[in-house]
């Protein structure tokens, strides 16, 4: 008797608590669609303007009218005074050669501070991540004097070398994070087994840390691309990226009406590669930024 009393009290609250955590699923879950929409919506709308015809490039219909490529044709117009294809080459340039060095200086830096102890370990620490906080415009000024006596102004160098110190502090920042939660056992096994400290470093740690270096490399290239700044300032026409080569339409175009249309298509041909890849690397990017996340 008391056990059928019990599941007759039991139930209203299991259905309570149904109910309960079906409200907080549904927050759950609009919160997501709000967000994504707050993020997609920009995309989506430099889409479908790229593909609008010029003559309605202002028509407010959400949905795709008047569809066209010739804005996409006009982006890659040198007629116009700007080559948006050796712009798109320059860019890969440097964010590739941005992103190796990076990572080649950032690894070696993060697993020194995360696994070496040694006199003054915190302070360069410190000097390192607190390179990130110098606001570029105050840096265009000595560096544009720097690289002109140097005779590497419009050279490729002149772009590389500062976005490496705008890069690096990140890479040591999210790397060092992960190198500290790695098993310090298994470096202390190849120790034991004969390996050198670099050895260990090359043939145990860092495959360990290749989730988190893969995330590292994706951000870094992606901020050596988008840097417009310093770009803009010490950049040629022949070594322009592509953020100098689209901020250029409007001033190229010899009209009053910047052509909206080809810029559009122009960030659309830039953005959907990077889309693309984060899209189909999402698992090795979100593993790589919650690595060492949890401490064991």
């Amino acid at each position: 008797m008391s056990t059928v009393i019990e599941e007759k009290i039991e139930q209203p609250v299991r259905q309570q608590l149904s109910w309960q955590q079906r409200l907080t699923s549904g927050r759950v879950y609009l919160g997501a669609l709000i967000v994504l929409i707050w993020g997609l919506a920009p995309f989506y709308w430099m889409v479908v303007t790229a593909l609008r015809d010029p003559a309605y490039v202002f028509d407010t219909t959400p949905w795709p009218t008047h569809l066209t490529l010739e804005n996409f044709r006009t982006a890659f117009d040198t007629s116009r005074g700007t080559n948006f294809g050796r712009a798109l080459g320059n860019s890969v340039l440097i964010g590739s050669a941005t992103t190796a060095i990076a990572l080649a200086l950032g690894v070696m830096a993060a697993y020194a501070l995360a696994r070496l102890t040694f006199r003054g370990k915190y302070l360069v620490a410190g000097l390192i991540l607190s390179a990130s906080m110098f606001p570029v415009v105050v840096l265009a000024t000595p560096l544009f004097q720097l690289f002109t006596d140097l005779g590497w102004y419009g050279h490729y160098q002149a772009m590389i070398i500062p976005n490496i110190s705008f890069v690096l502090p990140m890479t040591v920042y999210i790397l060092s994070s992960f190198f500290s939660e790695l098993p310090w056992e298994l470096e202390e096994a190849a120790r034991i087994d004969g390996a050198s400290r670099f050895q260990a470093f090359r043939l145990i740690m860092l495959p360990l840390a290749a989730p988190a270096v893969f995330t590292t490399a994706i951000l870094a290239f992606i901020a050596a691309v988008n840097e417009f700044l310093l770009a803009n300032l010490l950049s040629s026409d022949a070594t322009a990226p592509v953020t100098v080569a689209v901020a250029h339409f409007g001033g190229n175009n010899g009209s009053k009406v910047p052509p909206y249309g080809a810029i559009m298509a122009a960030g659309t041909i830039v953005t959907i590669p990077l889309v693309i890849m984060v899209l189909l690397f999402q698992r090795r990017i979100i593993s790589g930024l919650t690595a060492g996340g949890v401490k064991s």
